[in-house]
């Protein structure tokens, strides 16, 4: 696994105050565009066709979604990619969970598996297999 710090200048008493971006790898750059940018609602901060496009999350995250193929090659930044099943979630407001299993379902999502957790919270789990 490669690790991209943002170092604190004198060091000390740090902490990781958030998840800043995270990456996810596609196989059709479009599909993603359209279910994370018109069916979630993300907005389209920056894309390179054949390669990837970002999506702002919230305030301060940034979703990433990349064509693997083309990032292994490496070009400004050093090769990456994965394969196989990933993971992430997106935080919502409690009010809006059953709104967006409706905008989910509508859309052509199944949802998998629905969780109730012993600490408080619920989560569903989904795949786009478009």
């Amino acid at each position: 696994m490669t690790c991209w710090w943002n170092w604190i200048e004198g060091g000390g008493n740090v902490r990781i105050q958030a998840i800043i971006e995270t990456a996810i790898y596609v196989d059709d750059l479009q599909a993603a565009e359209t279910f994370y940018g018109t069916v979630l609602g993300l907005r389209v901060i920056g894309k390179e066709p054949g390669r990837h496009v970002f999506f702002q999350v919230g305030e301060a995250s940034v979703l990433l979604a990349f064509l693997a193929e083309a990032t292994l090659k490496g070009d400004q930044l050093p090769p990456h990619g994965a394969s196989g099943p990933g993971h992430f979630a997106l935080g919502i407001e409690v009010e809006a969970f059953d709104a967006w299993r409706n905008l989910l379902q509508v859309n052509g999502v199944s949802i998998e598996k629905e969780v109730e957790w012993p600490k408080g919270g619920k989560s569903e789990r989904c795949e786009d297999r478009r």
